[in-house]
């Protein structure tokens, strides 16, 4: 039941972007009508008075890494909510194998022995959730602005022509290597993996390749700086080897523990 609850906002979520997506115009300009689109055509504006010397890729590059720095607590906040749920799955598994059945009163006394267990740990399975429809229309913003706002298609950068594909395919293996990274270390530090985890952490970087060769190298370059600013982001908020040495150490603090408990049974035997 969470579960099809945390969907439906994510739905939901999806449903309002495809709606927006819709209502946007494919050239947006200063006078084109709809709240959405003046959004849209804002962030083109700061990308454009970054993009020092006239270097639209310069403005592309630290208008990412400005939006991606001001949506870190919110990031934060979906790392740490998603890792604590990580911990407790193992629980809730023991749960719902204690309550098999699926009439009804098994149904409520998993739901109760469940909300007991993340009123216990002070965690909220919505938190996870939250954050990520507050950014969705951040970043969906600045994805069409650099692909629906003429003067952000113009202009070189070292190899590139902003406004055509990456004739080397340097940006869609980037792109592609940044997200399989992103994906693969959010995964490693969880307890339990599953099927659909360890397919979209090979899927999606496909998917994200075959995408960033037909586009234009702004939304590659986009693309590259987001998810390397993930990468970063994740090694330092969530360090996945050091959740795992720290797990690890518990483990090995329960076992001494029982280790020297029976230590001292034994010696208390033998008096």
């Amino acid at each position: 039941m969470k579960k099809r609850k945390k969907y439906s906002l994510i739905a939901l979520a999806l449903a309002g972007l495809l709606l927006l997506a819709g209502c946007s115009s494919k050239n947006l300009t200063s006078s084109s009508a709809g709240f959405w689109n003046q959004f849209v055509f804002t962030f083109a504006r700061i990308i454009q008075w970054l993009s020092f010397g006239g270097t639209v890729a310069i403005g592309i590059i630290l208008f990412t890494i400005l939006i991606r720095t001001v949506l870190l607590p919110l990031m934060n906040l979906q790392i740490k909510s998603s890792l604590k749920m990580q911990e407790l799955q193992p629980e809730i598994k023991k749960i719902q194998a204690k309550y098999p059945g699926k009439d009804m009163a098994s149904r409520q006394a998993v739901s109760e022995e469940t909300q007991r267990l993340y009123s216990e740990n002070k965690a909220n399975p919505y938190m996870g959730c939250l954050p990520v429809l507050v950014q969705m229309p951040i970043l969906w913003a600045l994805y069409q602005s650099l692909t629906n706002v003429s003067f952000l298609k113009e202009g070189s950068f070292l190899w590139l022509n902003i406004g055509t594909k990456d004739p080397y395919y340097i940006l869609p293996v980037l792109a592609a290597v940044f997200t399989f990274l992103s994906s693969w270390l959010n995964m490693k530090a969880a307890p339990e993996r599953n099927n659909m985890t360890l397919a979209m952490t090979v899927f999606l970087p496909i998917m994200i390749f075959v995408m960033a060769m037909n586009i234009s190298s702004g939304v590659s370059l986009y693309w590259v700086i987001s998810n390397a600013f993930q990468v970063f982001q994740t090694l330092a908020i969530a360090n996945p080897f050091k959740i795992i040495a720290a797990r690890e150490a518990k483990v090995q603090a329960e076992k001494d523990r029982l280790k020297a408990r029976e230590k001292a049974l034994k010696k208390a035997k033998r008096r």
